[in-house]
């Protein structure tokens, strides 16, 4: 079922000169008349002082992507071992949570299992082209469970990996929900269970509702598709658990809006890297420590980060955003226990909290 609740959040957009504009007659200000969406009012835009800054940014990616990345010891759960663990998780039915790498998890909720934004595959570009993994998936496609929903937050390529989809099996029976206009990019790749979702609307699977939810950032999959398609957050709510997928998003007051309006969360999927240079990044991914804001505002017990460890995208150190990111939960009043950083490959169980529960 789907229901649209009108709520247009606030709102800004995607480039500067869109930020007076009318939004489409009769549509909330996200739409804008010529088809295209932006984001919400308030929130930070993205054209501002980044074209003088994205030459020294690509050269300096480009030195990065020579350099070898070094793995801590612990950052990932060896392969066969997180298959073990895994199934033993599914046989036993409870709600369990998998970071298979960046912001792509199986989610194990009210009996359903969702997977978010897969990129699993080793390119986050076209035809073996773009950034490439340093760290494989936690769990490989062929071992993965039966999926029930597949979530996709936005259309960039670490976040819709083509090649993933093209092997996932079932796609006859899985949903799949997306944000506006994203819906014929599944249909043509053999998936019939398509839902599209503006900003505020909410369907259900099986006792399970997944609301798409508005977040700060963009779309383009090739050169002349800009903010055609939307992009969203989800929030995925049991009759035990609620769940915040953040998918891609820079930090904005539309967070203290979804936390009054949706709140609380008992777990909130934060993406906590790919966040430098900030003049180029901070409307399009949060700092570690915007993010522990962004579980506050949104009322959530647990935050959980996401978005690095996995590819290099930007310019930080890759392994910078997990420490950041737990000194500003201290610092702001989250419990070690209820902010977690986990290893690729690793899965949890969300009914309790971690490692109480080992």
């Amino acid at each position: 079922m789907t229901d649209r609740k009108g709520r247009a959040g606030r709102a800004v957009d995607a480039e500067p000169e869109d930020s007076e504009a009318e939004p489409m007659a009769g549509k909330p200000w996200h739409h804008l008349p010529d088809g295209t969406f932006r984001n919400p009012k308030g929130c930070p835009s993205r054209g501002q002082g980044r074209m003088r800054h994205a030459g020294p940014f690509f050269l300096e990616m480009l030195k990065m992507g020579t350099r070898k990345v070094e793995i801590p010891e612990g950052h990932v759960v060896p392969r066969a071992q997180a298959v073990r663990d895994l199934a033993a998780h599914t046989e036993k039915g409870e709600d369990f949570l998998t970071w298979l790498g960046h912001a792509s998890f199986l989610i194990r909720i009210g009996g359903l299992t969702v997977l978010t934004d897969p990129y699993l595959t080793t390119y986050a570009g076209p035809a073996g082209l773009g950034p490439r993994r340093f760290v494989k998936s936690g769990v490989p496609i062929s071992a993965l469970p039966r999926i029930d929903v597949l979530a996709i937050s936005h259309n960039h390529y670490d976040h819709l990996d083509e090649r993933a989809l093209a092997r996932l099996p079932g796609k006859s029976h899985m949903t799949v929900v997306v944000p506006l206009r994203l819906g014929s990019f599944f249909r043509e790749r053999g998936f019939p269970n398509v839902i599209e979702l503006d900003w505020h609307e909410r369907h259900e699977v099986r006792g399970v509702s997944i609301t798409a939810l508005p977040v700060v950032h963009w779309s383009r999959r090739t050169g002349f598709d800009t903010n055609r398609t939307l992009w969203a957050g989800f929030a995925v709510k049991s009759e035990s658990h609620h769940l915040f997928f953040g998918g891609d998003s820079g930090y904005g007051p539309i967070f203290r809006e979804i936390g009054e309006a949706y709140g609380p969360f008992d777990t909130a999927l934060l993406g906590i890297g790919a966040y430098e240079p900030r003049v180029m990044m901070k409307a399009s991914h949060a700092t570690p420590e915007e993010a522990v804001q962004m579980g506050l505002d949104l009322k959530a017990r647990r935050v959980v980060g996401m978005h690095w460890g996995t590819v290099l995208l930007t310019i930080e150190p890759p392994f910078e955003p997990p420490e950041r990111f737990l000194k500003a939960a201290d610092e702001m009043g989250y419990r070690p226990e209820d902010c977690w950083i986990m290893r690729i490959g690793e899965t949890r169980p969300l009914a309790t909290g971690w490692p109480s529960n080992a």
